[in-house]
């Protein structure tokens, strides 16, 4: 089963923007905090921005100044508005929804991704 399902992914020129939108199901966007993930060639996946439910955000340092994480509850959805990118962004972008099952451990739930390129 498809529990979250990315778009918005392309080919920008760097200094421009970009929204990736990741839909989700009622029970995963409610009960989860989510996040987006990216992971370049060669590189390790690294989160990228997270919102819980009741709308607190974490984001990276490299992104924090240029990203926005937010979420639209009545369409149980998630985006990440992009802006000021970088080649260094290129990556493909992963939503992600986490669930804590204990104090120690987390469950996690992921999109296929999409793919954003940055050109320099």
């Amino acid at each position: 089963q498809v529990l979250l399902v990315e778009s918005g992914g392309g080919l920008v020129q760097a200094g421009g923007s970009l929204r990736l939108s990741c839909a989700a199901s009622r029970s995963i966007f409610s009960n989860n905090a989510m996040g987006w993930y990216r992971q370049a060639p060669g590189k390790q996946r690294e989160l990228v921005a997270a919102i819980t439910s009741r709308g607190s955000t974490n984001y990276a340092d490299s992104v924090k100044d240029r990203f926005t994480i937010s979420r639209d509850n009545a369409k149980n959805t998630v985006y990440l508005q992009m802006n000021s990118l970088k080649p260094e962004d290129t990556a493909v972008y992963y939503c992600n929804a986490k669930r804590m099952a204990t104090i120690s451990s987390a469950i996690d739930y992921w999109g296929k991704g999409t793919l954003v390129t940055v050109s320099s």
